[in-house]
Order: C-alpha cells, then sequence, then structure tokens
C-alpha cells in the first residue's frame, strides 16, 4: 500500500499544470543539494585535521566527541526552520476502506528519506572509519555510526512534531527555537555551561560502554511514537479545522485595535492571516530571531557600546532590529494577499483605509520589536537611543517606500507553502526594493559622520522620520493615486497561480 501512496504522488506531480516551473525548480535546488552535500564530504575526510587546529590541546577522539551535540542541537535549529512536512492528500483515501494506520504509517516513514537525514553520514562517517574504526576497532565505529543513526532520526521527528504543533499555535515554533539559541547562547556567549562536555560526557562514554546505543534508540522511538499519534489524533480533517478554530478564537482577537474603526479591522484580520498561513507565519518568527542579531553585533570589540554613537554601523542594525519585519513581510505585499484582492476591489473598502492598515500594521509590530529590544539597554544607552531613532525613520521613510514598491508587485504567494526553499513571489522587485531602504539612511547620515558630527546626521534622520510621519496622510494620497495606477496589472498578475 505505501509504494501505491508513492505511485499517486508521483503521478500527482507529473499531472500538474505546473510541472515544467516545478522540475526547473526541483533541477536548480537538486544542484545546490549537490554543492552542499560535495562542501559537507570535503570537510568530513579533513575533518581530523579541522579539529586539531581547532583543538590543538584536546585529543582528537575528545575534541570530535565533543562537537557531535553541538552538530545536532544546530541540527535541530536548521530542520525547524527548512525541513517541509510530508503531505499527502488524504480526503480520498478516507473514504476507502484503507486503514488509518496505513495512512498514518505513510506519512511517518517517508520523512526518513529527507536529505537532512543524509548529511551526518556524509560528515562524520570518513572520521568514524578513518580514525574511530583505527584506534578503538570496527565494534566501536559501527557503534558511533548507530547512535549518530538514532539521534539523527530523533531530530528528525522531534522537528516534525514541533512544526505540526506551530500548525495550531505559531509560538511552539518559536519558543522551541528560542530554547535552543539560549542554550548556545548559555555557553558561547555566557559560559554558563560547556555543550562540548555533555556531548563527551555521552559519546566519550560510548567509546568504552558501547551498551549506551540503547539510549538514543529508545528515545527516537518514543518520540516517532509520539508524532505517529498525533497524526493519527488529527487525521481526520473535520477534528482539525475545529482544533483550528478553537485554537485562534481566543488568540486572534484584538480589542486595542477597535478604536482604529475599519482600519483596525483590517489590520485585525491581517494580524489573523499572518498567524494562520504558513509563509506569512514563518516570516514573523524569523522577525524574533533577527533580534538575537545584536548579541553578535555588538559582541564585535569594533562595534562595542562604549564607542561613540558615531559609529554608522549601528544604524544599520538599528534599522534592521526595529525594522525587521517591515522589510521582511513588507517585501512580498500585497501577493500575501492574492487570494481575496479581487474581492477587495470589489468591496466598499476604500483604498485609503487599505494602505493606511498597512502603515499602522508596520507601526504597531515595529514597535513591538523596538520593544523587545529595549535589554539591549544593559550593553549601553546609546543602542537603544539608536534604536529609537531608527524606529522613527522606519515607521516614517520605509514604510513608504516598501507601499511604493507594493504598488509594483505582481507576483501571486500561496500561503499555505512554507517559506524554506520557496522562491514564490520573489521578482526583481525585491532585488530593487533593497537599495533605497539599505542606502538612503546612510547618504543622510555619513556626510556628518566623516567630519566627527554624527550626533548632527542622528538628528537628522531622526527629523527625517518625524517630517515623514507627520506629513504621512499626503504621502498616503499619492500611494493611492499609484495604486489606481497599477491595479489593474496587480489584478491580473495575481490571478495566475
Amino acid at each position: 500500500m505505501l509504494f501505491t501512496f508513492l505511485q499517486h504522488e508521483l503521478k500527482a506531480f507529473w499531472r500538474s499544470k505546473n510541472m515544467g516551473k516545478t522540475i526547473a525548480l526541483k533541477v536548480i535546488m537538486g544542484f545546490l543539494v549537490l554543492y552542499l552535500l560535495a562542501c559537507f564530504l570535503f570537510l568530513g575526510f579533513f575533518l581530523d585535521k579541522i579539529l586539531e587546529k581547532a583543538f590543538p590541546t584536546d585529543d582528537i577522539l575528545v575534541s570530535y566527541c565533543g562537537i557531535l551535540l553541538v552538530y545536532f542541537l544546530l541540527d535541530v535549529l536548521i530542520r525547524l526552520q527548512f525541513q517541509e512536512l510530508p503531505t499527502l492528500r488524504v480526503q480520498p483515501y478516507l473514504q476507502l476502506p484503507i486503514k488509518r494506520n496505513t495512512l498514518v504509517r505513510y506519512l511517518s516513514l517517508t520523512p526518513i528519506f529527507s536529505g537532512f537525514n543524509l548529511t551526518p553520514y556524509i560528515l562524520f562517517a570518513p572520521f568514524i572509519f578513518k580514525t574511530i574504526a583505527a584506534d578503538n576497532g570496527a565494534l566501536t565505529a559501527w557503534t558511533f555510526l548507530f547512535a549518530i543513526t538514532a539521534i539523527t532520526i530523533l531530530n528528525n521527528y522531534l522537528a516534525l512534531y514541533l512544526k505540526r504543533k506551530a500548525n495550531l499555535n505559531g509560538w511552539v515554533l518559536f519558543l522551541a527555537s528560542s530554547v535552543i539559541i539560549l542554550i548556545a547562547m548559555g555557553d558561547f556567549y555566557w559560559h554558563l555551561f560547556s555543550i562540548r562536555k555533555f556531548s563527551y560526557l555521552y559519546f566519550g562514554n560510548l567509546l568504552t560502554n558501547p551498551v549506551l546505543l540503547i539510549l538514543p534508540i529508545i528515545v527516537a522511538i518514543g518520540v516517532y511514537y509520539l508524532n505517529f499519534l498525533y497524526i493519527k489524533q488529527n487525521l481526520y480533517l473535520e477534528e482539525l479545522v475545529t482544533r483550528k478554530a478553537e485554537a485562534f478564537k481566543s488568540s486572534t482577537e484584538f480589542p486595542l485595535l477597535n478604536r482604529f474603526g475599519m482600519i483596525g479591522d483590517l489590520v485585525a484580520n491581517e494580524l489573523k492571516l499572518i498567524l494562520r498561513n504558513k509563509r506569512p507565519r514563518a516570516s514573523l518568527t524569523m522577525c524574533f530571531f533577527f533580534l538575537f542579531y545584536g548579541l553578535i553585533f555588538y559582541k564585535n570589540p569594533g562595534i562595542s557600546a562604549s564607542q561613540e554613537i558615531t559609529n554608522y554601523s549601528m544604524i544599520f542594525a538599528g534599522m534592521f532590529m526595529t525594522g525587521i519585519f517591515i522589510i521582511m513581510y513588507g517585501q512580498f505585499m500585497f501577493g500575501m494577499q492574492a487570494a481575496q484582492f479581487d474581492g477587495f476591489l470589489n468591496s466598499n473598502i476604500r483604498v485609503n483605509d487599505f494602505l493606511k492598515a498597512k502603515y499602522l500594521l508596520f507601526s504597531f509590530l515595529s514597535v513591538v520589536f523596538f520593544l523587545l529590544s529595549l535589554p539591549y539597554a544593559l550593553l549601553g544607552w546609546k543602542i537603544v537611543l539608536v534604536h529609537f531613532i531608527m524606529l522613527i525613520y522606519n515607521l516614517g521613510v520605509n514604510t513608504l517606500i516598501i507601499l511604493f514598491f507594493a504598488n509594483r508587485n505582481y507576483k501571486r504567494i500561496d500561503l499555505s507553502k512554507g517559506a524554506s526553499f520557496n522562491w514564490e513571489g520573489v521578482s526583481f522587485t525585491q532585488m530593487i526594493l533593497g537599495f533605497p531602504i539599505m542606502i538612503i539612511p546612510f547618504i543622510i547620515y555619513i556626510p556628518f559622520a566623516v567630519f566627527g558630527k554624527g550626533d548632527i546626521g542622528l538628528a537628522l534622520l531622526a527629523i527625517t522620520g518625524v517630517a515623514f510621519i507627520l506629513t504621512r496622510n499626503y504621502w498616503i494620497k499619492l500611494l493611492e493615486k499609484d495604486f489606481f495606477e497599477h491595479k489593474y496589472k496587480i489584478a491580473e498578475g495575481f490571478r495566475n497561480k
């Protein structure tokens, strides 16, 4: 029966009307994957040399056992962002005399063939058979290989389970990724503990005690069974839809927006769109990860918080950390609403209110990200000052730039598809968009910074932002006229699936 499912999936692929586009994309991605695997293979053959240079005072086996847990933590984080959930159109099969366990088993076993599961073998197998087999024997080498297999399967099903839970509650993915990032920060940034020591505690003892192989095998089986039960319990679409409705009933009401009338309703609806669909929700999740960007950026001695505020690099960080939602989500505007665009054109919603709703959405979430970045005050109050100035600039200037380019975006986006390796909606518009967003603030600031008047440059950035905020109604009216000139092109582009 599993082979029959595979046949049906292949027939659905070859009969798809977008088959040519899909094949071209898969060929490009195939070359990219082969290149990455070749890089991992190169690292695998020279891993012993790399470890000797990276940890010259440690025994090579000690350093090898120490990096394994670091790798697998990174592997989980990458899987949460890029590994796609296996799919099968289950509606027709639910009406046939096919056991539910058969359908669930197919959805549970197909992720084993993911390219993510091949990477550990390419990276670690050469070292295992070159070094461990030579020093500790073939039995120990095979024990290590089976342990890596078990942990890889564990990561595979753990990531899938978390992503399935995230379909009902988008915060699950953010919290899981944040835990991994905080663990890494606890080691490499705050030095509270050592991941390498925990890694060696298990893998180092595995060298002399092969029976420890049972531990990851048991955990992997447990996570697989947990994933199996979750799919089985949610296999009936009626149950899944009901649970989604219940989950979002209490989590997507925004009483604060009611005071804005029609504009507030439009913002609330778009926030629900973001939270309930894969592509925009992934963009929002990535925005939260950019909040950790300062932990690396401000750690750089060349850009320390004690340095004078005239360092223009802080403007770059401040612009991204407070305006990342404007950039990540706004670059695909209005493509995220392509399915409803014809309905909007035929509704009684004023275009002016529609654009003001976008402006309010950007303002609301940019302020949220600014508030979340306030803990950087512990590294220096000047950082918060720059963040605030760039928040004002983003709200005044970058929001209008995004809306201007949105009138020239004719690419439709399927919200149900994930963001990883998804180029749908990407066009030349996104490439052009980056230039004014990146260059204009530095054009304003750098002439003053060159002559040691960086504070004046910062003040001018703030004044520019305030001036555009105060005159936003004028600019929105111009954007409204521009929208009317392009609305038919936008609608035609969105109809092309």
